[in-house]
């Protein structure tokens, strides 16, 4: 099909992708003119509606102008909204439905979704917890009624319409049917962070005027009744991990919760889901706030029913029927990410979903996955990190047989996998006797034998990385998105992929290079109904974020290649404007660093409106496995790294202290080795030093997806890069670049 296509402002580029994951001609956003009075079925000239079919037929229409002028979307009631963007709880907003394909699909609300996943997948397990190291199953039916018993609970607690519900807790099958039944109910979900203070947990309730807070244990507890005296509109408190310690006027545990709303009529909760629009709000996504006060992004029944059937279609899902998807749940419910990977993908293709332990990301996810054998896996950069770490100390404890056979079998791997990435077949010999000496017995060992679909996303992940896993021959595609696209935009396939590249847009998106320099690098722009509504009650920040023709700016740098990949560059607000006027990228330089010297676990660059650059650094240590804090002793890889350079350092304040010789020169050549390669004089690092300890959530360094809070890090160490520059007029070079 060919188009004409959207207009294309300030020299942009633009692309969207088909449902086969090809480059294909632009293909406008159809907004449907209609002025609906409510009726079943709606007759114009060029358009019919029948709204009980929930299908919407367009016949020889132009394509409209622009978003916003004056163009009515339909959703499948008849009912019309007027913008694409809205910042009321109770708003409505346009759909931006396609003409065909993917973005076509006849809108539904979220109990439409769920209702559908169990007349097709009913019997099928649907969520899996262990207790007392028994996986205890529930079947799709059996999820479906415990949403159902919890949103007539909700309403006997008195929720409101558009009110959250706010769930504080590691991940659980009390955790989605909080969730769920807190939509079905009519109200808002929301997640909050486990590792919010009192006072983020109060700004995410009263931002979002919660009737009711879902909490995990004891602990979460003690936050909410800290600031409880501040949320007038909170009705009610449960917890669901553990018993009740004590007992309060409206605190319930989790059975009794569930047994509240018995009397409630299911035609009291039926009138409210059938009220229901797929244009309305039914999710709230807290930003992690690295900059400024967290900002709640409107999720529309629409955002989460259609995203997870456009990134399953891209990324060739299975449905249970056909053969059943497993997955592992452990990264924070809160964030887009899980949400969309952990409760919306699997109902809407089946799929099972196990728990992890709560301290699965210090250190027992591996024993998760070897329990579960999930067929797909979604891992945050700092996870396959830790994994990479894990298996290189166990590597180098084997005998030099072993580690010769490894190395042999890691670059045989490497190529392969290069060469198939770039569109040969052939399977050589030598790489099917590595796959059985090595790659099978380093699937099973980390869990992932029977896994084929390795994701990354949510924050940058280094080549290094990337070729490590790819010399295993465990591929990891890389997905990019955001909270504002309900998750996924690009997305990396096993036919389709590129070392760090991020890959192409789903089926039904569009991509948008907005004001491309000479490089063809601009800022990369969104379209699609993954886009969310807006931000609760912030207009100035939706209309910052949705621009007047309807694109979605992302914040992020980005190019596309010849063949239609997308590769992230940067940041626009992580960008050091050097006091010579020259854009510096951060990110490329830091990797470059960390890659040089692998003693180095994070980097971060500094410089802006300064004479030169500097560089913070942090070495490899253990972390406290009850905390999740990082320590003062260095990880036995770096430990051994040490040894090599001669130093016995064991421990990072050693290393500081003593000012260690052949660590700081072993830095020191890694900066020189990377400024070597630098396009200019403004982008080689002049000094740099090394901190104390690691970034961590908890030190505010990092945020919940492991994702580098640069503004929070910049004031954290203020006085130490103020000290870079304090002696800014004597010229420094590498040679005395150590900050002595």
């Amino acid at each position: 099909m060919r188009c004409k296509a959207e207009p294309e402002p300030r020299g942009t580029m633009l692309c969207e992708s088909d449902a086969r994951s090809t480059l294909a001609e632009p293909v406008p956003v159809a907004y449907l003119n209609v002025d609906a009075q409510g009726s079943s079925e709606v007759s114009l000239d060029d358009i019919t509606i029948d709204s009980s079919a929930g299908a919407v037929e367009v016949r020889n229409m132009e394509p409209a102008e622009g978003p916003k002028t004056g163009r009515s979307q339909v959703n499948k009631t008849g009912l019309t909204s007027s913008s694409v963007w809205t910042t009321q709880r109770d708003g409505e907003v346009k759909l931006r439905m396609d003409e065909e394909g993917m973005g076509s699909k006849a809108p539904k609300t979220v109990h439409e979704l769920f209702q559908e996943a169990v007349s097709k997948y009913g019997d099928y397990y649907a969520l899996a917890s262990k207790k007392s190291g028994q996986w205890v199953k529930l079947t799709y039916k059996m999820y479906y009624d415990k949403c159902w018993k919890a949103a007539k609970s909700f309403l006997k607690l008195g929720l409101e319409r558009f009110h959250g519900v706010c769930i504080l807790g590691f991940n659980s099958p009390e955790w989605f049917i909080a969730d769920i039944g807190a939509i079905f109910a009519g109200g808002l979900a929301v997640g909050i962070y486990t590792t919010n203070s009192p006072e983020a947990c109060r700004y995410v309730a009263e931002n979002c005027s919660a009737n009711i807070l879902v909490v995990e244990n004891h602990t979460q507890l003690q936050k909410i009744l800290q600031v409880e005296q501040k949320l007038p509109h909170l009705k009610a408190v449960i917890q669901y991990g553990e018993e009740l310690k004590e007992k309060r006027p409206n605190l319930y545990s989790w059975k009794e919760f569930l047994d509240l709303g018995e009397d409630v009529p299911d035609s009291q909760l039926r009138e409210i889901i059938e009220s229901q629009k797929p244009n309305q709000c039914c999710t709230l996504i807290y930003t992690s706030g690295t900059t400024g006060q967290p900002k709640g992004v409107m999720l529309s029944h629409d955002n989460l029913t259609w995203t997870p059937l456009a990134a399953g279609r891209s990324l060739m899902l299975t449905e249970a029927s056909e053969r059943q998807e497993l997955v592992v749940s452990y990264l924070p419910l809160s964030h887009v990410a899980a949400q969309i990977v952990d409760i919306w993908l699997p109902i809407t293709f089946g799929a099972q979903v196990f728990f992890a332990q709560p301290d699965a990301l210090k250190g027992t996810l591996v024993d998760t996955l070897r329990d579960v054998r999930p067929t797909a896996f979604l891992g945050v950069p700092r996870v396959w990190e830790k994994i990479e770490e894990k298996m290189k100390s166990v590597g180098a404890k084997s005998s030099t047989l072993r580690r010769k056979v490894a190395s042999w079998a890691k670059e045989v791997g490497l190529q392969t996998n290069l060469k198939w990435m770039n569109g040969y077949s052939d399977v050589p010999m030598n790489f099917r006797l590595a796959r059985h000496l090595v790659y099978k017995k380093v699937r099973k060992a980390i869990g992932l034998d029977r896994c084929t679909k390795c994701f990354t996303g949510a924050a940058p992940i280094s080549r290094e990385t990337l070729e490590f896993f790819l010399s295993l021959n465990i591929p990891v595609y890389e997905l990019y998105g955001m909270s504002e696209s309900s998750g996924p935009h690009t997305v990396s396939i096993p036919q389709a992929f590129r070392l760090t590249s991020c890959g192409k847009e789903m089926a039904g998106c569009q991509t948008l290079i907005d004001k491309p320099d000479a490089d063809g690098i601009g800022e990369i722009c969104f379209a699609g109904r993954h886009i969310f509504m807006g931000y609760l009650n912030m207009e100035e920040k939706t209309k910052e974020a949705i621009d007047e023709d309807g694109w979605l700016h992302s914040g992020d740098l980005g190019k596309r290649d010849k063949d239609g990949f997308i590769y992230i560059t940067g940041r626009i607000k992580e960008l050091i404007i050097t006091a010579g006027g020259e854009n510096v990228p951060p990110v490329p330089i830091e990797d470059a660093v960390k890659e040089a010297c692998p003693i180095i676990s994070n980097a971060m660059l500094v410089g802006d409106r300064a004479k030169f650059l500097a560089i913070l650094l942090t070495l490899k240590c253990t972390v406290n496995t009850e905390s999740g804090e990082p320590e003062d002793d260095l990880t036995p890889e770096a430990i051994e790294y040490c040894q090599k350079l001669g130093s016995m350092a064991t421990a990072v304040s050693e290393i500081i202290s003593s000012k260690d010789k052949a660590i700081y020169a072993a830095i020191q050549g890694a900066v020189s080795e990377v400024n070597k390669r630098a396009v200019s004089n403004a982008q080689k690092i002049q000094k740099w030093v090394i901190l104390e300890k690691d970034f961590s959530v908890g030190g505010g360094e990092l945020g919940p997806t492991m994702k580098l809070k640069r503004p929070a890090v910049a004031q954290k160490y203020k006085a130490l890069i103020d000290e870079f520059y304090a002696d800014a007029n004597t010229p420094t070079t590498t040679e005395n670049a150590l900050r002595q």
